[in-house]
């Protein structure tokens, strides 16, 4: 998991990832630009991206290229308690959409997508819901099924906040 963020820094969106100070006793022999610095301070284990990209006035593009050097440097590390998932009522959406449109077999397509985004229905990320609604509308062979089920879910992930 640690890892995956470490390569994913480059890519797709950054702003609710959390991160949290590592000490190391050579932490003060590394040098630190000013954004890279006001970076590492506002990581707190409790503040996401996208409130210290507003704490600190950068850009998220900058605030991704002083993390992925952290990162690289081993001074932060994701917090991994601070990932929101979807909920259970999310899930039963889900799988009441899917079931209109495909029938029985919804929720062993449900767990396939989630498995083939490398994670569990039970502790899926909110932030990749869209992704995997994507992912699973792609097994509905019907394109009036597969429009009705995306559009439905779509407005589920703006009502859910994800």
């Amino acid at each position: 998991m640690v890892e995956s963020k470490r390569n994913d820094m480059g890519a797709g969106d950054i702003s609710t990832l959390v991160f949290r100070r590592v000490m190391r006793e050579d932490a003060g022999e590394i040098s630190f630009d000013s954004k890279m610095l006001a970076t590492f301070m506002e990581l707190d284990g409790k503040k996401s991206l996208a409130a210290v990209a507003r704490n600190t006035g950068q850009r998220m593009s900058a605030l991704r290229e002083a993390v992925a050097k952290l990162l690289r440097l081993k001074l932060i590390e994701p917090v991994a308690s601070a990932i929101s998932v979807v909920d259970g009522d999310f899930l039963d959406r889900l799988k009441r959409e899917l079931s209109l449109a495909i029938g029985p077999l919804a929720e062993i397509v449900m767990e396939d997508g989630a498995g083939d985004l490398g994670h569990d229905l039970s502790r899926f990320p909110s932030q990749r819901a869209a992704e995997l609604v994507e992912l699973i509308g792609r097994e509905i062979k019907r394109e009036g099924k597969r429009v009705v089920f995306v559009q439905n879910m779509v407005a589920v992930i703006k009502e859910k906040g994800y």
